[in-house]
């Protein structure tokens, strides 16, 4: 079973940066404004989707 390191990194990187701008706005006490809150989420799920499917075989 081989993983793709590139599809990990890659997506180890989505998944910092979406929670570092979901968190970092929340410390600030600012509000979230949708569009970014938005792009954050899907940045998670696509970060999320490039690590379960960086090996060959079945994705989980």
């Amino acid at each position: 079973m081989a993983t793709d390191t590139r599809k990990v990194a890659v997506g180890v990187l989505l998944l910092v940066a979406s929670t570092a701008i979901i968190l970092g706005t929340g410390q600030l006490g600012s509000g979230l404004p949708p569009v970014l809150g938005s792009l954050a989420a899907l940045g998670l799920a696509a970060g999320a989707l490039l690590v379960g499917t960086s090996e060959d075989a079945r994705p989980v």
